[in-house]
């Protein structure tokens, strides 16, 4: 008897859904035919609203509930849904990678010390002496880590030509810019790009984010 009254009921439904996309089929708009699909499909998940909806189609004045527009559509089903969470944009993770080169710099040369360092003071000679140090120690660490080579052949002050399709990120116009490429003018920097890297790996659980450990000696 239980199965006799659920067919029955599934047949209802069934019935009343497409009653209500042949009624708003007529009216000729693809807006009407969407409502009607989203009305059966609200009858279908609620049984007040499916009674209303009969009730309503069999010319009871009885008001139907508002069918609010649905956020998103299931592939196949006109019943609004949610978007899954693995469908919502990550947000990039932070990482420590920006500051490695950086630290290798501070443990070699202090270079992070002498630059936050306030130096105002300090008589031009001492200030030579450790810019020399720091000099020679920081340029082996970028000789160590990293393989460079210059954007554009040539020195400062050299007259030099941008060709037309020039990479921008590659090769900075400045001054009276006109016209288009080519472009001639003086080099005032020849660039700098890297063509290799070579970070020694950070060891498990060290803290990406330290430039230089703090150092406390015992007694």
């Amino acid at each position: 008897m239980d199965m006799l009254w659920l067919g029955v009921a599934l047949g209802a439904l069934a019935a009343s859904f497409v009653v209500g996309v042949a009624a708003v089929a007529r009216a000729g708009t693809i807006n009407n035919v969407v409502f009607g699909l989203t009305v059966a499909g609200q009858a279908r998940i609620d049984p007040a609203f499916a009674a209303r909806l009969r009730a309503a189609l069999a010319g009871v004045a009885e008001p139907v509930a508002e069918v609010k527009t649905p956020v998103a559509y299931a592939p196949g089903s006109p019943v609004a849904v949610s978007p899954p969470p693995s469908l919502k944009p990550a947000v990039p993770k932070v990482t420590g990678e920006a500051v490695r080169l950086l630290a290798l710099l501070q443990g070699e040369s202090r270079l992070v010390d002498f630059l936050l360092e306030d130096i105002a003071g300090a008589p031009d000679a001492q200030i030579g002496q450790a810019v020399k140090e720091i000099h020679r120690k920081a340029a082996k660490v970028l000789k160590d880590h990293l393989t460079l080579s210059v954007v554009m052949a040539g020195a400062d002050g050299d007259r030099v030509t941008v060709a037309p399709g020039f990479d921008p990120s590659a090769v900075r116009v400045v001054g009276n810019v006109t016209g288009r490429p080519p472009f001639t003018g003086t080099l005032l920097h020849p660039g700098w790009r890297v063509k290799e890297v070579r970070l020694p790996a950070l060891a498990d659980g060290q803290d990406p984010f330290v430039l230089q450990p703090a150092e406390v000696e015992l007694a």
